[in-house]
């Protein structure tokens, strides 16, 4: 794969870590401060409302400018946000950011909201570079790297959030934060990114093509219904959050609780790659949820944080191991995306459902 395809990789990478850090930090540290687990919940719900809301806008943005334009510009409105946010903190006494019915609070985490909804205008124009810049045959493996990034990504973030705020507290984090934006903008700034050439006589849509976009997914067979699923999905996920932080920091310190997410980031990392593309990812994920949210925390956590992590991580770590061991399928990709080989058990002895098919 050509050389400027990692570094506009790695370059989105710290960017990543950097914008989920300080929004992970920022959820852990109002719970902190206000004890209020409305406020985190609140936080969930305003994330996936604006993730949703401006996801089609900032395509659309993608679509119609230069990748590198947009890219910087994503790192710049996010300095500016982060910025303006540890101005609002460092201006105003602590005692004000302890209720949850601070507006000074809710002006912080305004900002930082703003902030990470900008940043994600890097991953879509990164994907949009894969097209670009790598053949086709070649995408897979630059797609599966993509993916392997933002697992690593969020990783890091785990754990980092846990410890900037237990350690170094808001003014420093939000401070660093700003300097890692600011050196990933003028890295970003020596790259060359390349463009695609549109045909001559090809209509580019000016605004927002809804009708456009409705189509385009629909002529993608399965596309839709991995979108509504994805949506249930983050429904679950935002639930799961808004009451999982404050039960979690009542249990432990930040900085334990930073680490065990990160353990839990790199169980899914490793199952995601050890699973692959195989079958449909449906009933697996259901039925996750629902042993997750109704069996494992409340049991497990009463017993041993630790020990709901071992068995988390193992739980979502092994499905490309089980499903290597089942009658149907295409096989294991357990080196993917470095080789698309697929590998099967010598036994293989769990059958397969005619749904599962």
């Amino acid at each position: 794969m050509p050389r400027p395809f990692y570094a506009i990789l790695a370059n989105t990478v710290v960017a990543s870590v950097t914008n989920t850090c300080v929004w992970f930090a920022v959820t852990f540290w109002v719970y902190l401060e206000t004890q209020s687990v409305i406020a985190t919940s609140i936080m969930a719900g305003l994330y996936l409302v604006a993730v949703a809301v401006s996801g089609i806008y900032l395509g659309s943005l993608v679509d119609r400018y230069l990748k590198k334009n947009v890219m910087m510009l994503s790192s710049a409105v996010t300095l500016g946000c982060f910025a303006l946010a540890g101005l609002t903190y460092i201006t105003a006494p602590a005692a004000e950011f302890h209720a949850a019915s601070s507006v000074r609070l809710w002006a912080m985490v305004a900002l930082v909201l703003a902030g990470g909804v900008a940043g994600n205008l890097r991953g879509i124009a990164l994907s949009t570079i894969v097209t670009i810049l790598i053949p086709e045959e070649g995408r897979d493996r630059a797609n599966g790297l993509v993916g392997s990034a933002n697992g690593v990504a969020f990783l890091v973030a785990s754990i980092l959030s846990g410890m900037v705020i237990g350690f170094v507290g808001v003014t420093w984090m939000l401070v660093g934060a700003c300097a890692l934006l600011l050196g990933v903008l003028l890295h970003l700034a020596t790259l060359r990114i390349p463009e695609l050439v549109r045909t001559q006589g090809e209509v580019q849509a000016e605004g927002i093509d809804l009708r456009g976009s409705l189509a385009a997914v629909q002529a993608v067979p399965g596309l839709l219904g991995l979108i509504l699923f994805h949506t249930f999905n983050n429904f679950l996920g935002g639930v799961f959050m808004s009451l999982m932080d404050p039960y979690g920091l009542q249990l432990v310190s930040v900085q334990v609780w930073g680490v065990l997410w990160g353990i839990l980031s790199l169980g899914f990392i490793v199952g995601g790659a050890l699973f692959g593309i195989t079958y449909p990812m449906f009933f697996p994920a259901i039925s996750a949820q629902l042993k997750f949210g109704n069996i494992t925390i409340p049991e497990a956590f009463d017993v041993n944080p630790w020990l709901f992590v071992l068995f988390t991580f193992l739980a979502t770590a092994s499905h490309g191991v089980l499903d290597a061991f089942t009658t149907g399928g295409l096989g294991v990709a357990f080196l993917w995306p470095w080789s698309p080989a697929r590998f099967f058990a010598p036994v293989r002895g769990i059958r397969v459902s005619p749904m599962a098919q």
